[in-house]
């Protein structure tokens, strides 16, 4: 009696592509390699500094900024509320005047042609030449720090959200348009989502020309701030202070910058991208 062919051999076992074999294969290479990028660096650093015996006062070696950070780390992280909280403020600011600036040029071929340029030549300007005439302005305050970093974190929104906005696909906007849909509809429920990745990239540079906006009035005016700690650090001599201020600095920017990358994800989940 023949046997049938699906009892003969059993069945060949499904070949799962290799993406669903391991998922996670790609988050866990993106987060080793600059982590071990990182070692690598300062593993050097450490060898560097105890092979040519370099002084601390000139370059501390890695552990010893390790270990005054520990050391000074509630005093830091005190000092760094002040840092944070500003540049946090300015980052804010700045995103919404540049994407409603963006908008309204966007939108207004008049408003295009009388700020677009504008905003253009301000941004040429050295930033650190303006930094005094914010203090004569507005004082030694938080308001200068704000209104600086503000300043510098103004023009990546508004290039990139532009840019976003300008680059719908034109068949969409004629869909809209052959539907009865106003200009603030298209805006709201096609334009500006389709720009949401363009928003999200000069927030991301906003995020980080902020502190850098907000350490740069710490150096001039500020009695407190993570800023002011690497200038008195500096007049001490203090490399150690500096390099542990530097780090917690990178800390608090890693983790403004991972928030903003958060927020960028939920608003692709929310509009369906």
């Amino acid at each position: 009696m023949a046997i049938p062919d699906t009892l003969a051999s059993p069945a060949p076992a499904p070949v799962l592509p290799r993406g669903r074999l391991l998922p996670w294969r790609g988050t866990l290479r993106r987060i080793l390699l600059p982590l071990v990028t990182a070692a690598l660096v300062l593993g050097l650093w450490e060898a560097l500094v105890r092979l040519r015996g370099i002084s601390p006062a000139l370059l501390p070696s890695p552990s010893a900024v390790a270990e005054r950070l520990v050391a000074t780390g509630p005093f830091l992280l005190g000092q760094a509320v002040p840092t944070t909280l500003e540049t946090v403020a300015g980052f804010l600011i700045a995103l919404v005047l540049g994407t409603g600036l963006a908008v309204l040029v966007s939108a207004s071929r008049l408003a295009r042609e009388a700020l677009y340029p504008n905003v253009v030549f301000f941004q040429l300007i050295p930033k650190i030449a303006l930094a005094p005439l914010f203090i004569v302005w507005l004082g030694i305050g938080t308001g200068s720090r704000l209104t600086f970093a503000v300043f510098i974190a103004f023009f990546p929104v508004v290039i990139a959200t532009l840019a976003g906005l300008d680059g719908v696909d034109r068949d969409l906007l004629r869909l809209c348009r052959s539907v009865g849909a106003g200009a603030w509809r298209t805006y709201l429920h096609v334009r500006f989502p389709a720009a949401i990745p363009h928003v999200f990239a000069g927030a991301k540079i906003a995020i980080t020309f902020a502190m850098i906006g907000v350490i740069v009035g710490e150096f001039i005016t500020a009695q407190a701030g993570l800023g002011y700690m690497i200038l008195f650090a500096a007049s001490q001599a203090d490399m150690a202070l500096i390099f542990a201020s530097i780090a917690l600095l990178c800390g608090i920017g890693l983790g403004l910058y991972a928030l903003t990358a958060l927020a960028e994800r939920v608003a692709l989940r929310w509009y369906g991208g």
